[in-house]
């Protein structure tokens, strides 16, 4: 699978997923499985030397890495960082613009 597909296919799902856990729908736990399985795919991705990230591919990565990253309360709880949270997925779902200070860079 290429970079452009793998992140095509995962993106639908990490939106459903963030989403879900925003609203309270699904629990953390869910969301951070979902994570740690989109990573062990990544290990299957086929990147090419030098290959350039699309913004679709930057906003993927800064979100799962902010998912990661911060606490299950901190994601719940913070207005600035949920407005985020919110931002980055409207973009990579098609319906939004390109995040201000959004550096996601692939693990």
């Amino acid at each position: 699978m290429r970079v452009n597909q793998f992140i095509d296919l995962k993106a639908k799902q990490l939106v459903y997923y963030v989403r879900a856990f925003l609203v309270r729908t699904i629990d953390y736990s869910e969301l951070d499985i979902f994570i740690w399985d989109t990573l062990e795919e990544w290990g299957q991705v086929t990147v090419s030397k030098n290959e350039s990230y699309s913004e679709k591919e930057r906003v993927f990565w800064h979100l799962v890495h902010q998912i990661s990253f911060w606490e299950k309360e901190t994601l719940l709880n913070d207005t600035l960082l949920i407005n985020e949270l919110n931002i980055c997925v409207e973009y990579i779902d098609g319906n939004g613009c390109f995040p201000m200070d959004c550096i996601g860079i692939r693990p």
